[in-house]
């Protein structure tokens, strides 16, 4: 496939790429009934990845619309102690709804659209492994997510109505009630209760974990079988072997919510006893949920942090600091996951030496969540942060994911959990966690995919407002929500006692802020599809600069040679010293073959510099920069020049901040001038500036570094 755009010159197309099933900017097919009816059919039968992720991406956007709209009007409900606006029924049926719909059809829809649309560009694969399968697994979401909204959706649709016709004509309407059961569908209510609501709530939720299933037997087999034969393993990106785990706990965990959800459905229709008391009880029941339930949230968050991975360092100006502790801490959030269910069960009176080891497990699981945390912090330390709209959501997605996880950890510990147990602390630490990584990463990635997708760029400056509204108002709910708990007020009530008011009206009013925020990113994307600044320069992020311009961005750039011919820039323009070279200074590649000991050498050096005189700090990291040239310095004349002007430059700034150091701090003393150190550095000074310039070969440097250390010796 290609970079996921159509369309030539201004032509803001979406997806059309180059793969099989590539369509056209809808401007582009006149307003003819022909045209839209074969727009209409090529979106509708399509089997090309980019295009099933942007399906994707637009469903999810739907659902969370909906589920947002249950959202503010539960905190709608929630700025009066009093039950006055909507009835308690209508409360139950909200919050059900609301978690439903948010987990089930809005996170999972759109990791799964970005996941569709960069996967194969990220690992040099023209499609998915299946392409029909990726088509039937996406069209099986908006008839799970009409079932499961169908209740609260007929029963808001009949009061409407009523104001206007005759209640009696309504009756249809209103036999189907909304389920009043919470996400979690806890028996033995979800069994007694009659409403064939219920019924069809159970096979919409089904449906969907059949079509999320679909998708990660896609991303296994893709990943494994369809990337570019460049692609090792080793060198997987952050995002797929995020992408990877996730798809691996989806396979394992959505299986057993199959299993439960035909299991109640029996119960409910044709007498069976699976989770009946004189069965296998309510406890079966939740064993069961809870080990689909906690790795769900996992399977919700593992791609969230694999976008913080990705798209932190872009803004950054540093690479991914620890990416192999990433990808194993994302390896072993997949496998303890499973290990940590019965931490919702604290209370149920189950054998508490069993619960002891759920405790000790789910505090160990906080583990690689800090091992993430510590490595996004050390890739901004001493990085060149640009707060651009991304960078903002990254750097609030991550303060938030602290305060959740901060939160969790004591509800880990069964005798503060026992305190708090289903108060709104849960709620709080649940939604800093929820509405705080995952989302804001959702944001990003729109955002950071933007002119990828579209080849068009949106109003910045909006974006940036955007995200301050949507961390400020997250912070302001979830913390308030995390007071009301240690208040001691329950969850899931409509009614409240009155104390609890003014924290409650706090929370909402951050909640209407969150909303206010979702409906200027809309502003955002829609103003920027339809009268965005096209996108001429493939490398709108500046990514050339510091070597992060991934396998995605360069298809996108590709296509742009192809369709208006702007040229790729050649290596050494866009180098990592670029910016700090001065005007008009050129460098020559040697003509001798490299020596393997040469840039190696001169790397160590650098090393040793930085160590034991605290040189470089604060401006760059010149270790790495002096490593990174090492790795980069190959046979081709390019990549060599480009190497010898970092290595030029690097050290034309350590030697210029020494010599800063020694004149104005009197650094230098006797002793130090006759040491074995000073003499080494006047003399290896000497050789590395006449080996930048030039003036010598490899081999001779590489000989004069020997007869110091010799010497020194």
């Amino acid at each position: 496939g290609g970079a996921g755009v159509a369309g030539s010159g201004g032509d803001p197309g979406i997806g059309a790429g180059t793969g099989a099933g590539s369509g056209e900017h809808p401007a582009d097919e006149g307003s003819s009934t022909g045209g839209m009816t074969a727009t209409a059919y090529d979106w509708l039968t399509t089997v090309d990845h980019e295009k099933i992720g942007i399906l994707y991406l637009a469903f999810g956007t739907v659902a969370a619309l909906w589920g947002g709209m249950d959202a503010m009007m539960i905190r709608t409900e929630l700025l009066t102690p009093a039950a006055n606006v909507w009835t308690e029924g209508t409360y139950n049926a909200l919050f059900t709804t609301h978690g439903t719909t948010m987990l089930f059809f809005f996170v999972t829809p759109v990791f799964f659209g970005i996941t569709n649309y960069v996967l194969p560009l990220m690992i040099g694969a023209d499609d998915l492994a299946f392409p029909r399968l990726n088509a039937i697994g996406f069209w099986l979401l908006p008839p799970a997510l009409l079932m499961v909204r169908a209740g609260l959706t007929t029963e808001v649709l009949g009061k409407l109505l009523g104001l206007v016709v005759d209640p009696s004509l309504l009756t249809v309407l209103f036999a189907v009630a909304p389920p009043e059961l919470g996400w979690t569908m806890y028996t033995p209510r979800s069994i007694t209760t009659v409403n064939p609501g219920v019924n069809f709530f159970l096979l919409g939720l089904h449906l969907s974990g059949i079509s999320t299933s679909m998708a990660a037997i896609n991303f296994v087999v893709t990943v494994f079988t369809e990337r570019s034969d460049d692609v090792g393993l080793g060198s997987l990106n952050v995002f797929s072997w995020t992408m990877l785990t996730t798809s691996g706990l989806v396979l394992f965990a959505f299986p057993l919510l199959g299993s439960v959800i035909v299991m109640l459905l029996l119960d409910r229709n044709f007498g069976t006893a699976f989770f009946t008391a004189n069965g296998g009880g309510p406890m079966l029941y939740q064993h069961l949920f809870w080990f689909f339930g906690h790795p769900e949230v996992y399977i919700i968050f593992l791609p969230a942090t694999g976008l913080v991975s990705t798209i932190l360092p872009k803004f950054s100006d540093r690479k991914l600091f620890g990416f192999r502790f990433i990808v194993y801490s994302t390896l072993a959030m997949g496998v303890l996951s499973f290990g940590v269910w019965a931490h919702h069960m604290f209370t149920t009176g189950a054998d508490p030496a069993i619960l002891m080891s759920f405790m000790v497990v789910s505090i160990a699981i906080a583990v690689p969540s800090a091992i993430k945390t510590f490595n996004w912090i050390t890739t901004m330390w001493r990085g060149s942060i640009r707060l651009t709209a991304p960078m903002l959501l990254c750097i609030g997605g991550i303060s938030l994911f602290v305060l959740g996880g901060i939160t969790g950890v004591f509800l880990a510990a069964i005798p503060i959990d026992v305190m708090y147990q289903d108060t709104y602390y849960v709620v709080g630490h649940f939604h800093l966690i929820l509405m705080g990584i995952i989302p804001f990463m959702q944001f990003a990635a729109s955002y950071y995919w933007f002119p990828l997708i579209t080849k068009r760029m949106y109003d910045r400056r909006l974006a940036k407002l955007q995200a301050v509204l949507l961390v400020t108002g997250s912070t302001v709910t979830f913390l308030a929500l995390v007071l009301l708990g240690m208040m001691g007020l329950p969850r899931r009530y409509a009614a409240y006692p009155a104390e609890f008011a003014p924290l409650q009206v706090v929370a909402s009013v951050g909640a209407f802020v969150i909303g206010a925020s979702v409906f200027l990113w809309l502003y955002v994307m829609a103003k920027g599809y339809l009268a965005g600044d096209p996108v001429r320069d493939a490398d709108v992020w500046d990514l050339k600069r510091t070597h992060q311009f991934t396998r995605e961005w360069q298809a996108f750039e590709e296509e742009l040679a192809e369709e208006e011919g702007v040229a790729s820039r050649p290596p050494d323009e866009f180098s990592p010293s670029s910016e700090r070279q001065t005007a008009g200074e050129t460098t020559t590649p040697p003509d001798s073959p490299r020596d393997p000991l040469a840039g190696e050498r001169f790397a160590e050096e650098f090393t040793t510099l930085v160590e034991e005189f605290g040189l470089g700090r604060g401006r760059y990291d010149l270790t790495v920069e002096a490593e990174r040239a090492t790795v980069e310095y190959e046979t081709d004349p390019a990549h060599r020049t480009e190497t010898r002007s970092t290595f030029r430059n690097a050290y034309t700034a350590l030697v210029s901040e020494y010599d800063v150091r020694r004149n104005l701090e009197g650094r230098v003393t006797k002793a130090e001038v006759d040491s074995p150190r000073w003499y080494r550095w006047t003399v290896e000074r000497a050789a590395a500036e006449a080996f930048v310039n030039d003036a010598i070969t490899e081999e001779e440097y590489v000989t004069r570094i020997d007869e110091t250390i010799a010497v020194r010796d």
